[in-house]
């Protein structure tokens, strides 16, 4: 395990996409202040078709597009606006930054009332990049190999309340010079597969450990375990896992995507090979967020 800190600049920002929080017709007069204070950079604003279309807007484009031409792209919502995002535009490796308008903004730490300000801060050079590291998800089937990214978790679970399922996980090491081996059988509700980002949503809720977000490694949290001594594993940026289940399995990717593992043969999860890079304020410090989401220290 290791981290990812650097000083990385963006080159040029001639160009943002936005997209914003589906159902969020209220956020249009922040979109005309984001608009605002790029125009004064000689930035062109760049809007995903839906995002326009929901607050009564001209001139919205396809997010393929948006995502091509764009020099970095703007999230405005809650953290599960972000997630998409850094999902749909992975493999055009764009930064993104998030503007909170939801609730609990572990990764969106930019308010509403701060984007005049922030904005003038990023053409000053005061912000950073950070790197999280994401999942690269494949579900194999006889028929091919379907391939996904998830920034936050992959969630193996039963699909439905009653009984419980059994799910088989494989380990492979190329640096530990491992091949597959048979890790454990986890038995119960299910399993959660984190990231670091991702450990203080579903994991932390599970029982998961807490990782420092730049932190490279993957979080095996078991879901209500019928065995105690089934606990939480944190296993480092080489490892392969392999999934199997004769059971059914609903496997859902960053509480978005929805597939049934009866269509697949099995799931391999492993460290992708390239980061979701996130601007955030220089000042802000993770150590912090946590004692204020969490309510550390309070009285």
């Amino acid at each position: 395990m290791h981290f990812i800190f650097n000083d990385e600049k963006l080159d040029s920002i001639k160009t943002v996409g936005l997209v914003i929080r589906p159902d969020s017709k209220h956020l249009l007069p922040y979109y005309h202040t984001l608009k605002s204070a790029l125009d004064k950079h000689n930035v062109t604003l760049l809007i995903a078709q839906n995002s326009a279309d929901m607050i009564g807007i001209e001139g919205g484009i396809s997010r393929e597009e948006m995502f091509e031409k764009s020099d970095m792209l703007i999230a405005f919502g809650g953290d599960g606006t972000l997630l998409s995002l850094s999902r749909r535009s992975y493999h055009h490796d764009k930064p993104i930054l998030g503007i909170n308008a939801g609730n609990l903004g572990f990764l969106t730490d930019v308010q509403l009332d701060e984007i005049e300000g922030f904005i003038n801060k990023i053409f000053a050079g005061e912000y950073r990049i950070d790197h999280r590291m994401v999942l690269e998800v494949e579900l194999h089937a006889t028929t091919g190999i379907k391939k996904l990214i998830a920034v936050n978790d992959v969630v193996l679970s039963r699909p439905s309340i009653e009984g419980m399922i059994n799910v088989d996980a494989y380990v492979t090491s190329k640096n530990a010079g491992m091949s597959e081996k048979h890790l454990n059988r986890y038995r119960g509700d299910g399993l959660i597969i984190s990231t670091p980002t991702g450990s203080t949503a579903y994991n932390l809720s599970a029982g998961g450990p807490i990782l420092f977000p730049l932190t490279e490694a993957m979080i095996l949290t078991p879901i209500c375990p019928h065995s105690l001594t089934e606990r939480p594993m944190v296993l480092p940026a080489d490892f392969d896992v392999t999934f199997k289940s004769e059971d059914e399995t609903i496997i859902v990717v960053d509480g978005q995507d929805i597939y049934n593992l009866k269509f697949f043969d099995f799931i391999r999860i492993k460290i992708a090979s390239r980061s979701v890079r996130m601007i955030h304020r220089v000042e802000r410090n993770y150590f912090d967020v946590l004692k204020q989401k969490l309510n550390w220290g309070s009285n």
